[in-house]
């Protein structure tokens, strides 16, 4: 299978490709801003390819594309895990913060999926998995200080369900995990001091599990993935 991840330089993103990786019949295409995790695995590991840099911009999407082609592939699954989050009152939070948080986890994904298309469906299914959270998760808690972020994953939730039912003739099948409290760097940022009860490692088991067969029973759903929410 050949498999795209964004966000994949650390925490439940590298986990998640650690895990495709260990089945020698698949390819991952891992993207993100940070190299040197990536860099080391990609040392052992001839079924990884790399992408550096920032999903919003048009050269990283055009580099992304290219390196599907020259392999040959189609995508079979991609899973949109980069996210980013900003940790204010409401009443502080700047117009450029706003803006940096919906870039990565809503315009990002909207933008390399609709790069990804033309490679993706048709003759076999692929799966477009979106990485949520219970923070955009209906009648789910709400914190204070993450309206940005949560209001993001809200969009990304809304998201999930048009494309499910758009790209449905194009048999293209888009899902959302709406996670919980994972211990990351970015719960960190959100919840200082909370100690979750899953680590990435775990949550990346679900994640790749899903990917590869909640396809066959999910379409347009959001779902939560959480056994306690801070």
């Amino acid at each position: 299978m050949f498999i795209v991840v964004t966000g994949a330089s650390r925490g439940i993103g590298l986990e998640i490709v650690k895990q495709f990786l260990s089945d020698e019949e698949n390819t991952v295409l891992a993207v993100s801003r940070n190299a040197r995790e990536l860099d080391k695995l990609k040392k052992s590991n001839a079924n990884l390819i790399t992408v550096y840099g920032d999903l919003t911009k048009t050269s990283v999407l055009n580099s992304i594309a290219s390196l599907i082609d020259k392999n040959g592939k189609r995508v079979d699954i991609l899973i949109n895990n980069a996210g980013s989050i900003v940790n204010k009152p409401f009443e502080k939070i700047k117009s450029e913060e706003i803006q940096q948080v919906y870039s990565v986890n809503v315009f990002a994904p909207f933008l390399l999926i609709q790069k990804l298309l033309p490679r993706m469906g048709k003759k076999s299914k692929s799966h477009i998995v979106n990485i949520g959270s219970m923070g955009g998760f209906q009648g789910s808690s709400k914190f204070s200080g993450l309206s940005a972020y949560s209001s993001s994953k809200s969009a990304i939730a809304g998201l999930t369900e048009c494309l499910a039912e758009e790209l449905k003739p194009k048999n293209i099948t888009v899902n959302c995990l709406a996670i919980g409290a994972v211990q990351t760097e970015m719960l960190s940022k959100a919840f200082p001091g909370f100690k979750a009860p899953l680590q990435p490692q775990q949550m990346a088991n679900y994640i790749v599990e899903f990917a590869l067969t909640g396809h066959q029973y999910y379409n347009g759903k959001i779902l939560p993935v959480s056994s306690t929410t801070p």
